[in-house]
């Protein structure tokens, strides 16, 4: 459908008047006091938004507003070395996330006077801003009359409209665009499509939507019609794949040995314990005897399991097995093959370096243990 096909179905100019009205009206009394919200400025709404995508507004509040006392402004940003943005991201994942707004803040210093442009066009222009998410800087940020189409319009409006589509076609896209730019008073760009993210947030949502106590519930095609709960029309998901990993910690006089991902591919850029994934036959302590062998040209002893971490990424699900290492022979130095960097670093430094998550939970449990055990007087 578009716009016109909308506005002749199920929104003439009378029904988008009420609907806007009642949508803004709950809005206003039932919004979130979210810190982003409060000064909505295009830099703050930049980094919420970017910050909201496939994470959980609970979790993000937290992060904003580390983000916000380290990095004041865009410049701070592009300034700043990489492992210190990495490490404020660190958690939320994705992180090629915070290395695109580095990348972006440093083009908006050279090219836009570290300022945020209002054009859609020249934002979509920036690393890691898409259409998406330039829509949002100019609604919420800069007040232009633009449609904001997240995951949770989309089912907002897929089930007033009582849309058969998948929503993730074009056609449905298209047609979810329309109709919220339709129901977008004069001036009101930023309360609209706020109210209807705020609603799928709070009452519509995915699997026990609040339908008696929706604003707009009146006009719900898919309310009348009882197909709520087939609205919008999701892709099929498929089965994580489950992936077994072997990492070590590595202790020396100097140290716990850590290393640096390469700048390409998963966890990029972020520091790492060694290790590697298990082939096909291979045990725990095979797999991480080969791993440094191969990385980094060590030999080494594997001594007792630390732990078992299981972590869940978005498409696999990985268990890793930890265990304690020594060097084989003394003074043996590593020789990079699959890393950029390495160090020695002791336990308690650990923290100052980013880590992918599951890492993390490894470092918070060492944190944790008692003095006397293995690791004895580094901790």
């Amino acid at each position: 459908m578009n716009e016109e096909q909308i506005r002749t179905s199920h929104f003439s100019p009378e029904i988008t008047g009420k609907l806007s009205s009642q949508l803004l009206a709950w809005f206003a009394a039932n919004k979130r006091s979210l810190p982003w919200r409060q000064n909505p400025t295009p830099y703050r709404v930049w980094i919420s938004e970017i910050m909201l995508q496939q994470t959980q507004v609970s979790r993000v509040v937290t992060y904003f507003h580390n983000w916000m006392q380290i990095f004041q402004d865009i410049r701070a940003v592009a300034d700043a070395p990489q492992d210190m943005v990495l490490k404020a991201w660190e958690g939320l994942g994705y992180y090629s996330r915070a290395k695109n707004i580095q990348s972006a803040a440093q083009i908006l210093c050279t090219k836009h006077q570290a300022c945020l442009p209002s054009d859609l066009s020249a934002l979509r222009s920036l690393p890691g801003i898409g259409p998406y998410t330039a829509s949002a800087i100019a609604s919420l940020a800069y007040n232009q009359s633009v449609p904001v189409v997240d995951a949770n319009v989309q089912r907002v409006m897929a089930r007033i409209l009582n849309l058969n589509q998948p929503i993730k076609s074009a056609a449905a896209q298209n047609t979810l665009r329309d109709a919220v730019q339709l129901l977008i008073p004069d001036g009101k760009s930023r309360e609209l499509n706020q109210g209807t993210m705020e609603l799928g947030a709070l009452v519509c949502l995915p699997r026990n939507p609040s339908c008696s106590s929706c604003p707009v519930s009146a006009f719900c095609r898919s309310l009348a019609e009882k197909t709520v709960h087939e609205r919008p029309v999701l892709p099929p998901k498929g089965k994580p794949t489950s992936i077994q990993v072997v990492a070590g910690v590595l202790l020396d006089s100097k140290g716990i040995l850590i290393q640096k991902r390469p700048p390409r591919g998963l966890m990029a850029n972020l520091w790492e314990f060694p290790g590697g994934k298990l082939l096909p036959g291979e045990t725990p302590e095979q797999a991480l005897t080969r791993e440094f062998k191969e990385e980094l040209e060590l030999d080494i002893r594997v001594g007792e399991k630390i732990t078992v971490i299981k972590h869940g990424y978005t498409t696999f699900r990985v268990t890793l097995h930890i265990y304690w290492s020594t060097l084989a022979f003394p003074e043996q130095q590593p020789v990079l093959h699959a890393a950029t960097e390495y160090l020695w670093a002791k336990p308690k430094e650990l923290s100052q370096y980013p880590f992918p998550s599951a890492d993390r939970k490894l470092i918070q449990m060492l944190s944790t243990k008692d003095k006397d055990e293995h690791v004895g007087s580094h901790l």
